[in-house]
């Protein structure tokens, strides 16, 4: 049913239960699990540059740097069930990014994960996880972590 699954992650508690989920799916459907990390280019531009910021120089590299450690975690969650899996890390606005590189690839699963979090901060920004939603025709699975605040 499933060739090729999407997770998107960010390496966040929100994320956690989707790439267990995603990697369980790829293995059930010997799916190739495809990874992928954004890095977020309105928090890089929105960084003023006149200091820095965990010993580099400004956002995008502690961000390059996590999407790098995120995606080997979920390579290595993986491997341990046999799943091959494509790392990609991209630049952009998430939730565009996202639906692109789901065409791109024509993935046949995104798995995506959510924290819960109250109607007024959703009301007020709302998340990539719903943005994607609403911009994709692509089948999404959404996994929701509860975490206690």
């Amino acid at each position: 049913m499933y060739d090729r699954i999407l997770l998107s992650t960010d390496g966040t508690v929100a994320s956690e239960e989707a790439e267990s989920h995603a990697i369980a799916l790829a293995e059930a459907h010997d799916a190739v699990l495809h990874v992928l990390y954004v890095v977020d280019e309105d928090v890089v531009t929105a960084y003023s540059g006149d200091e820095y910021v965990d010993e580099a120089e400004g956002p995008e590299h502690g961000l390059e740097e996590h999407g790098r450690e995120t995606l080997a975690e979920v390579r290595a969650e993986a491997s341990d069930t046999g799943v091959e899996v494509v790392e990609t890390m991209r630049h952009g606005r998430p939730a565009e990014t996202i639906v692109t590189y789901a065409e791109e690839e024509d993935v046949d699963l995104i798995v995506l994960g959510t924290k819960r979090r109250p109607e007024a901060y959703r009301a007020l920004l709302g998340s990539v996880t719903d943005r994607v939603l609403r911009l994709t025709t692509r089948p999404s699975t959404v996994v929701k972590t509860d975490v206690s605040e």
